[in-house]
């Protein structure tokens, strides 16, 4: 399986001790969703917009697409001052076990 283009932008989550790091599922397959995070006001529609780009990506070009997508608005939130660190972090781990789960669909 190919890596993902975009996954070495996203430093962040493979920091040691974040969830990321760990086994952070609860449940084999369960998957966390944008609509858990406590987002700002009008951000919350497009997060879960690019996440089902993500979940929902057709072949593994659209997947990369969907995920620079998706990190670049991550980053403009978090570089904008929009959201805390903490919630990009959360955006990145979701949107990265998408594009994992996604690729291992298509693969």
């Amino acid at each position: 399986m190919a890596a993902r283009k975009w996954s070495h932008a996203l430093p962040a989550i493979r920091r040691k001790g974040t969830r990321h790091d760990s086994n952070h599922s609860q449940h084999p397959g369960a998957r966390m969703s944008t609509t858990q995070i406590s987002l700002p006001k009008g951000i919350g529609p497009h997060a879960e917009k690019l996440f089902d780009a993500i979940a929902g990506a057709s072949t593994a070009e659209a997947l990369n697409r969907a995920g620079g997508k998706a990190e670049g608005f991550v980053l403009g939130l978090e570089s904008s001052k929009a959201i805390k660190s903490q919630v990009a972090e959360s955006l990145y781990v979701i949107y990265d076990d998408a594009a994992t789960q996604r690729s291992a669909e298509l693969a």
